[in-house]
């Protein structure tokens, strides 16, 4: 291919992704709202659960993020099949956020947001919390087990800013 022809070729591909690009919503880092319209929750079970729609929600816990690197509370029990409101409040200066996971899975997340520290990603399961804002997860712990849930921002995990949930079986 000469260089005439890839030029060409990138310019064409360039006028066919610019109006798509457009059209696309805005992707914010780890779902912070910035504004936008509620889209419709993505509804993808995972080991630890699944999103719900905000309506669902039976409780509310608001969990405290500080520059200190501390979520409190740090631990919540939960029934098998509860639907929670968790609302991350940021009371730091720096960006935090609240991610949902297994430990395995959220120790992979962090070790990739050390290597790609400006990566921008919309999960139900996460929450990007600018300092003075809050944002929610609202989700159904529809498995018994233990998880956890952490600030992945990379330095803020391995400082210790995670915390744990034990989802307790149906009775």
């Amino acid at each position: 291919m000469n260089p005439t022809t890839l030029t060409r070729r990138q310019f064409q591909l360039g006028l066919i992704g610019l109006p798509c690009a457009l059209a696309l919503p805005a992707v914010h880092a780890h779902g912070e709202a910035h504004g936008k319209a509620a889209a419709p929750v993505v509804k993808e079970q995972k080991p630890w659960g699944i999103a719900a729609e905000p309506g669902a929600a039976t409780r509310t816990v608001t969990i405290r993020m500080t520059d200190d690197m501390k979520l409190t509370p740090n631990h919540l029990q939960v029934r098998e099949g509860e639907t929670l409101r968790l609302r991350a409040v940021n009371q730091g200066r720096a960006m935090h956020e609240i991610v949902l996971g297994t430990p395995a899975e959220l120790q992979a997340h962090a070790e990739m947001m050390k290597k790609h520290p400006g990566m921008e990603h919309d999960e139900p399961y996460m929450a990007h919390v600018s300092p003075g804002k809050s944002g929610e997860i609202v989700w159904t712990f529809n498995r018994a087990g233990d998880f956890e849930f952490a600030c992945l921002i990379a330095g803020h995990f391995e400082a210790g800013m995670r915390g744990t949930i034990r989802v307790q079986p149906k009775a």
